[in-house]
């Protein structure tokens, strides 16, 4: 899995620079950056309709972006997934209790004052507690 990925993410990569190598050598109207590589060279190399050769080459190139892009994140959604069931798997082989759990002290009729739990008498009982606090306004 993680073989595939790595080779699809160097593809996207790849495919990324190259696309944005041709854009950059398309001749636009303006004459902008693709006369910066030579209307000439790229004429030379592709023939006389240079513009038809790298539009069509943008449109395959962007197709092919686009599909490494949904491969990769349904790629990654997988590992991710699959990641997460391999460690549920390896929790479930655990002992239940990883860490010790603080012992709770057992009062005992030999336990001296100190080590038993002190237990909390109400101050107030709870029906004093329960009754209103306010008085309604006449």
């Amino acid at each position: 899995m993680n073989l595939l990925i790595n080779v699809c993410l160097v593809l996207f990569v790849l495919v990324a620079a190259l696309m944005i190598l041709v854009i950059l050598m398309q001749r636009p109207k303006s004459e902008g950056l693709g006369a910066a590589f030579g209307g000439g060279v790229t004429e030379n190399i592709f023939g006389a309709q240079t513009t038809n050769v790298l539009v069509k080459f943008t449109t395959w190139l962007a197709g092919i972006f686009f599909a490494l892009t949904f491969a990769l994140s349904v790629l990654y959604a997988h590992h991710s997934v699959a990641s997460s069931a391999f460690r549920r798997e390896l929790m479930k082989n655990q002992p239940a209790q990883t860490s010790p759990a603080p012992e709770k002290a057992q009062s005992s009729p030999g336990a001296s004052p100190a080590t038993a739990p002190a237990q909390a008498s109400p101050a107030v009982s709870p029906a004093a507690s329960a009754a209103p606090t306010g008085s309604p306004k006449s």
